[in-house]
């Protein structure tokens, strides 16, 4: 009866895996070849290339002049009639003026703007660098999804022979029908986590596709398993590496230099700007022609409420600058630092599981599998043996990856190269 049972089972357990099955990979999916596209393709990266070029354009307007103005008009002396060559006042009028900004003035603005430039294009870099840190983790983390589906089906074999001992021992009398049924519930509970596990490979897929900037398609593919390097940096040379070559620090550091020109900027506003214009007056007959050239110059005299205010404000600008500049560099330093603990943790508890936790319950779950087929052992030590293996297993590759994602979270933060030391696949 139990024989016939167990054919049956076999028979739905099948159906049930073709059903379920796992995401196709059509073919192995490189890291490289989804940075390259995500910097090609990203849209946050081509939004800010568009905002840099837009910056640049900035900068000739700043240093160009005021437009100058052309002016026409006429003159008639009385209201009855139109006295054009009758009389000395009437006249066609035609005038041009130009203002021209103290010395220095334009020069200042385009150095601001040119600074602002500067200042997007250190923040665009930072976003490629932070583009190709999360891609990296996402692929770590469609990584880890088929890696622990792998870790469910290499279980699967010894949770099918536990089953198997548990049906002998049952139908010889030596086991209870309760030991049957809990190793059938742990074996189909491992399709249950696998199937969660397929919903996440979506998810993640969905994650990546947003992030390389590649629309809904085909499977993107399995990632190839990363290969451990070491990661031979440590905390000060990153730290050092961070406050040299982070493109947020340059970007803070343009900025601070910016505020530092509008102070001048608005010191130079104490100066009077001046205007020149140019007359010239058609009358027609016996009277001659007239012209004109007049010099306009503005007088700062509210300068208590206006230039002085604004010579303050430059400087307050200028102190935010400065301590925004400070508060990145210590939120630079406390992510290195958290990153870096991450790194040496996940490498300890690597080593704990790999050379020891894994090996033992390795050798744990053949001992009490031998146990329970001689009758020494009990069902339910097997079955917890077997689940803390497979733990311990899933636990170190979290490991692997969560040592890999802060690893590319550092390199976003120190501006490394993609061959940097820490691991293979970048």
């Amino acid at each position: 009866m139990w024989t016939s049972a167990k054919a049956w089972q076999t028979v739905i357990f099948a159906l049930v895996m073709l059903l379920l099955g796992t995401p196709a990979s059509a073919q192995d999916l490189k890291l490289s070849d989804l940075i390259d596209e995500a910097l090609t393709n990203n849209p946050d990266i081509r939004a800010s290339q568009a905002k840099i070029e837009a910056a640049k354009y900035r900068i000739p307007q700043s240093k160009s002049l005021p437009d100058p103005l052309f002016s026409f008009g006429y003159q008639n002396e009385g209201f009855n009639r139109y006295t054009y060559g009758e009389e000395q006042g009437s006249q066609w009028m035609f005038s041009a003026s130009q203002q021209f900004l103290f010395p220095g003035k334009r020069a200042l603005k385009g150095d601001m703007a040119e600074r602002d430039s500067q200042s997007l294009e250190a923040m665009h870099e930072l976003l490629k660098l932070k583009t190709a840190a999360r891609v990296k983790e996402l692929y770590y983390d469609l990584f880890l999804a088929y890696k622990n589906i792998d870790l469910l089906k290499d279980k699967r074999d010894l949770f099918t022979r536990t089953e198997d001992l548990t049906l002998a021992r049952y139908a010889a009398g030596k086991a209870m029908q309760q030991e049957v049924l809990m190793a059938q519930t742990e074996k189909y509970m491992l399709l249950e986590k696998e199937e969660m596990l397929n919903q996440k490979i979506r998810s993640q897929e969905a994650m990546l596709r947003a992030a390389i900037g590649r629309g809904r398609g085909t499977p993107l593919g399995r990632p190839i398993e990363p290969i451990y390097a070491p990661f031979t940096i440590t905390l000060d040379e990153a730290l050092q590496m961070a406050d040299q070559r982070s493109p947020e620090v340059r970007s803070r550091t343009r900025m601070i230099e910016a505020a530092d020109t509008k102070i001048l900027i608005a010191q130079k506003e104490y100066y009077p700007d001046f205007s020149i214009t140019a007359g010239y007056f058609n009358r027609s007959g016996d009277f001659k022609d007239m012209w004109s050239a007049l010099a306009t110059v503005n007088i700062p005299l509210y300068y208590k409420t206006k230039q002085e205010p604004a010579v303050l404000e430059a400087k307050a600008s200028l102190a935010q600058a400065k301590q925004e500049l400070e508060a990145v560099k210590l939120m630079i330093a406390a992510a290195i630092q958290d990153n870096f603990s991450m790194i040496r943790s996940s490498e300890k508890l690597m080593d704990l599981y790999k050379n020891g936790l894994i090996p033992k319950n390795s050798q744990d779950v053949e001992l009490a599998l031998s146990g329970y087929a001689t009758g020494r052992t009990e069902a339910i030590v097997v079955i917890t043996r077997l689940k803390t293996l497979l733990d311990y297993e899933i636990l170190y590759w979290s490991q692997f990856v969560e040592r890999e994602k802060a690893i590319a979270r550092l390199h976003a933060i120190m501006e490394g190269p993609a061959s940097s030391p820490g691991g293979a696949g970048r």
